[in-house]
């Protein structure tokens, strides 16, 4: 085991997409392990949208406090235990820190089971937060009925990609929103989607007026801005929005400028519904069972977008919010090499 950890340190809030004054890569010593904790070998690093709030924060949790490692998902291995419930050698997923090794209170974190021949990668870009945020959203949020019109901004993104299939499965008509002809062409020819709107290169308010003419039914937003007054403007009588995220509006410290259009969720009597997983933990063992049978049934598929090195994690996070980038899925950062 290492004697010194690499870890990304905030060292000051960002402002607006200027991560690299915000984060620098620092040696620092290992963690000390203290009572009923376990010392983690990060293994993934899951990068996500909603890492930019938690740096300036406070959001729907405590900000990241400056002058410590940044916070993040992590899939790791154990390699000290002050705890019963773990022994060296399991593989853990839990909230943790862009850092090579991190400390961890037994509590919050969870074994990882055995995935049945999969890589371990599908713990995170299927079974973990971006899996049960599609599943909740679609189905406690979204309320998905056979025969409906499902449209999702985002649609190329872990969550995006995985709701649009549930939204498949469920019977709806399904149609993604996303920055390239190439991400579109992946919606529907790998995904299932019915439809693919390239936001980049089509009008999407005229493209969805051709595609639903009687209206969206269910809305899953991950994006705002533009795109998401296209949807608003398309929603059919009584529609529903799952509000996700808003990444549009993520590096914009003084407000967005515009937010979504109320007039036709008002005149539609619409109904937003604003949500984090965070409120849902109930609700990730059905959803994992559920991901686990549609991916054992051919009816879902996932796709991990991952990167080489815990040095290289700043450059992979800013393509989140850059427009047109050509990850799909979820993104990681693969820490251990030797991690499959």
């Amino acid at each position: 085991m290492a004697e010194m950890n690499r870890a990304w340190v905030l060292v000051q809030r960002p402002v607006g997409d200027d991560f690299d004054s915000a984060l620098k890569l620092q040696t620092l010593p290992m963690p000390e392990l203290g009572e009923d904790q376990v010392l983690v070998r990060t293994l993934y690093l899951s990068l996500d949208p909603a890492n930019r709030g938690w740096m300036a924060g406070p959001t729907y949790m405590p900000a990241v406090p400056v002058g410590v490692p940044m916070w993040g998902g992590v899939l790791g291995k154990v390699v000290k235990s002050n705890s019963p419930k773990f022994q060296p050698g399991d593989i853990i997923g839990g909230f943790g820190s862009w850092s090579d090794y991190c400390a961890l209170p037994a509590g919050g974190v969870n074994k990882i089971p055995d995935m049945g021949g999969l890589p371990l990668a599908a713990a995170q870009g299927l079974f973990g937060g971006a899996g049960g945020t599609a599943y909740v959203g679609v189905i406690d949020i979204g309320q998905v009925k056979p025969g409906q019109i499902f449209v999702v901004s985002g649609a190329a993104g872990s969550v995006g990609s995985l709701a649009g299939q549930i939204a498949k499965i469920q019977g709806a008509k399904v149609v993604g929103i996303a920055g390239s002809a190439e991400k579109c062409a992946w919606l529907t020819n790998e995904l299932g989607f019915d439809h693919a709107i390239d936001y980049q290169h089509e009008n999407v308010r005229k493209r969805l007026a051709e595609l639903c003419p009687d209206g969206v039914d269910v809305y899953f937003e991950n994006v705002g801005g533009a795109v998401g007054n296209a949807v608003v403007a398309n929603l059919a009588k009584g529609a529903r929005v799952a509000l996700c995220g808003l990444v549009s509006q993520y590096n914009a410290d003084d407000g967005p400028a515009a937010g979504l259009d109320m007039l036709p969720i008002l005149l539609k009597s619409c109904t937003v519904q604003g949500f984090i997983l965070l409120d849902y933990l109930h609700r990730l063992g059905e959803a994992s069972a559920k991901l686990g049978q549609w991916l054992a049934e051919g009816k879902v598929k996932y796709h991990a977008d991952v990167t080489d090195g815990l040095e290289n994690a700043l450059e992979a996070f800013k393509t989140l919010f850059q427009s047109g980038a050509s990850h799909k899925g979820k993104m990681m950062v693969r820490v251990d090499p030797s991690a499959n």
